[in-house]
């Protein structure tokens, strides 16, 4: 049984990590076309009677491509599409070849235009995702040519090769390696099932925890927001891949599976909220609900549901039996109802996961459906969305005012001189290692931040791959199919975890590396000694110019994140209040708006994702004057913001038949006017700016305007209401960061008392759908 659930665990960590198992099959097919192209152009060789060095270089130009190239056309575009976009490789690649065989055996004349060609390979990533490839083609062809001593009659042949590798991989990437976007959704629901397991099984730590032990409950909190942040970015991928053609099965619709994913979301959010309120406390019935939730960590929902009903029928008779025949029993208290809601956050949260793959009857023809997200190769886009707006800090220099693509050229540029200058220095051989290493940390990154970051991890990732390299380099030397058999298979371990860790894609690297120079019996020791002080020449050289060479702020950069979330909040508080404010609508009307308000929470978690992608190296201690531990508060801050929104704008459609309420609409309006001063407010400071005391104080008036009669049920939406307020005063302010604790659940039920309203237990039944 342990081993089991060891093996489910294992399971869900890796479908969890790899939404859509994205990386997984980008690997794959990465190495599937390397190791075939690198069949079919030594073929070529021989036939074209190249001579083994003429043979090795139209493999490795090809194998190149097909790496290249895998990469590019591994979306879900059409064949058509792939067909545009993969014409261009012989000629992105023909450019830079061309241009290099000009400037061969000049040796000033073919430095000057390798910056050349490197701020051109920046540049014109401006005009969208294929660009960035054929940059980057553009850029190998001109180092071949250059560095290879090609020659014009040499030239027909060479492009043959990276033809013939370019009509072979988009072949197979049109056929065999296709694509499928309905299974790609279907396996990123998986993942999303995955991580939301995940996420029980840290409430069942949590709740099995000694309250005593406050680090352990501190960590696994932690763990607990970080887990629930990564279920909101599966919710994303999901939301993306709707808008997909083709990826929608029969007997749904994008909305529906919106829906449902939102429903289910919120679903664990409760169950997350519970066990973090009761952990830590000496709440009753915590045993059994550990229980429940690691049943769902399990994935067995049966006897979650089981569970969860035993719960709340023993909550069920207590409430009929009252407290007369309680004599003897503690009394019971607030806390003691968090069980009974997370009892019915499980009930409701199995009950969803069962009906997941059932039609729904209401499906009718095809709907328009604009997602909230657009995915980049099939994932969440990078920093760059967000950077793309901010201006360098730059007050005396005018480029200051470029757009990020061409600071960047300008920078590779900088950069790329220098290192040429400096690596010549050390090796007049293999300069062009540092070189790389620059180019390189200007990839995929937008802030002086991450740049700092990549190249720090690219020095390690080669300084541990020394090892491995130096080691299995001597096991394969004078084998060349194993030579060939570790190269493709270091590719395809670099491939799978350059978005989780880019030391590793180097360590990966650096293995590679030392395998080709091993064919080709230029491998020593030595050799990779100097491939790591090139690189640390680069990596420092990329650093430098970063920081002083137009630089795209960190701070700058999550400021402008942090404008886009709190105007994406106030937009979606203002059609709350619109929705609270009207009469409730009845059939396709009442579809609409909630499907309305639908697309506007994932609005809102799309501007979240982007503002704590942007702020991850501010919870690191990298930057002079940041203190890590006030970020983290604040963006487990905006986090709790995030899952009290999608709890208020989903309440009437969970509700259906609320009439309307004045007083809750107009709490909402001010609480949007509270968010947009915020996105127009500087940094926090000690107290909130005049605007936002301003619209929290008329919020707090109109969640007051209206008193009803001590014992009512209050409308579910009322919660979220509070929490709301209390949560944007404390973001007003820029304060300590307080240590974790837990907090009340979220999805309790409040009644009106004499004085204000007071959270109580929640009802037995899952809200209405």
């Amino acid at each position: 049984m342990a081993a089991t659930g060891w093996l489910s665990e294992t399971w869900d960590r890796v479908v969890g990590s790899d939404p859509g198992l994205q990386r997984l099959r980008g690997a794959l097919a990465a190495a599937v076309a390397m190791s075939t192209t690198l069949g079919i152009e030594y073929v070529y060789g021989r036939a074209t009677d190249r001579g083994p060095q003429g043979t090795l270089v139209v493999m490795l130009i090809g194998t190149v491509m097909a790496m290249m190239g895998s990469m590019a056309l591994g979306d879900a575009a059409g064949p058509l599409r792939k067909l545009g976009t993969a014409a261009f490789f012989p000629v992105a690649i023909g450019t830079g070849m061309v241009v290099g065989i000009c400037v061969a055996g000049r040796t000033d004349t073919k430095l000057a235009v390798f910056v050349v060609v490197m701020f051109a390979a920046v540049f014109i990533r401006r005009f969208g995702t294929p660009f960035f490839f054929y940059g980057f083609m553009m850029w190998m062809g001109y180092f071949f040519a250059s560095f290879l001593g090609a020659t014009f009659s040499q030239l027909p042949s060479l492009l043959v090769a990276v033809a013939i590798a370019a009509a072979w991989v988009l072949l197979l990437m049109t056929t065999v390696l296709r694509t499928h976007p309905q299974r790609t959704l279907a396996r990123v629901r998986r993942a999303f099932a995955a991580r939301a397991r995940s996420v029980a099984r840290v409430c069942a730590d949590l709740l099995e925890t000694d309250p005593r032990d406050a680090r352990r409950l501190a960590r696994l909190r932690r763990k607990l927001h970080s887990r629930q942040l990564r279920l909101a970015e599966a919710a994303l991928v999901i939301e993306g891949w709707s808008g997909t053609p083709g990826a929608i099965p029969a007997g749904f619709s994008a909305a529906t599976v919106r829906r449902r994913v939102l429903d289910a979301h919120l679903a664990v959010d409760a169950l997350a909220g519970a066990a973090d309120a009761m952990a830590g406390t000496d709440a009753r019935h915590a045993a059994e609900a550990a229980k429940i939730a690691d049943h769902l960590a399990g994935g067995d929902h049966r006897a979650a549901e089981r569970a969860a009903r035993r719960l709340l029928d023993r909550y069920d008779e207590a409430g009929r039996t009252g407290p007369a025949q309680a004599a003897g029993q503690p009394a019971p208290r607030d806390i003691d109802g968090l069980a009974h809601h997370l009892a019915s956050a499980a009930w409701e949260l199995a009950t969803l996961t069962g009906e997941a793959g059932v039609p729904d009857p209401a499906v009718d023809g095809e709907e328009d459906f604009e997602p909230a997200v657009t995915l980049a190769m099939g994932v969440l886009p990078g920093s760059a969305a967000v950077a793309l707006s901010v201006s360098a800090r730059s007050r005396w220099n005018p480029l200051g005012r470029l757009s990020l693509t061409t600071r960047q050229a300008v920078q590779v540029a900088v950069a790329g001189s220098l290192a040429i200058l400096v690596g010549r220095e050390l090796s007049q051989a293999r300069y062009y290692w540092a070189v790389i290493a620059t180019f390189i940390a200007f990839t995929g990154t937008a802030t002086r931040s991450e740049t700092f970051i990549k190249a720090g991890n690219r020095v390690v990732g080669t300084l541990v791959g020394l090892g491995a390299g130096i080691g299995l380099a001597h096991l394969t030397a004078g084998h060349t199919y194993w030579i060939i058999t570790v190269i493709i298979l270091s590719m395809s371990c670099g491939f799978y975890l350059v978005s989780v860790s880019y030391a590793a894609m180097i360590f990966f690297v650096t293995i590679m590396v030392s395998q080709l120079y091993s064919e080709l019996h230029e491998f020593t020791a030595g050799l990779l000694m100097l491939r790591l002080e090139e690189t640390a020449i680069g990596a420092a050289i990329g650093i430098g110019v970063a920081l002083v060479v137009l630089p795209t702020s960190t701070r700058d950069t999550v400021y402008s994140a942090r404008v886009g979330y709190y105007t994406a909040l106030g937009e979606l508080l203002r059609a709350c209040a619109a929705s609270l404010a009207a009469e409730p609508a009845a059939g396709p009307a009442a579809g609409r708006a909630a499907d309305g308000l639908d697309a506007q929470v994932r609005v809102v978690d799309h501007r979240l994702q982007q503002l704590a992608l942007v702020a991850r190296p501010l919870t690191l201690p990298l930057v002079w004057g940041n203190d890590p531990r006030v970020m983290r508060h604040r963006l487990t801050l905006y986090a709790a913001v995030t899952r009290q929104i999608r709890a208020l704008a989903v309440g009437p459609r969970r509700a259906p038949g609320l009439p309307p309420a004045p007083h809750l609409a107009a709490a909402a309006g001010a609480l949007a006017d509270a968010a947009t001063a915020l996105a127009l407010a500087p940094s926090p400071q000690s107290r909130p700016a005049p605007e936002v005391e301003r619209a929290l104080r008329a919020a707090d008036a109109a969640m007051l305007a209206a008193r009803p009669a001590p014992g009512t049920v209050l409308p579910a939406v009322t919660r979220p209401l509070l929490r709301l307020r209390q949560l944007l005063r404390e973001l007003a302010v820029q304060g300590p960061a307080p240590e974790q604790s837990g907090s009340a659940g979220s999805g309790s039920r409040v009644v009106a008392s004499s004085d204000a309203a007071t959270a109580t237990r929640s009802p037995r039944a899952p809200s209405a759908r």
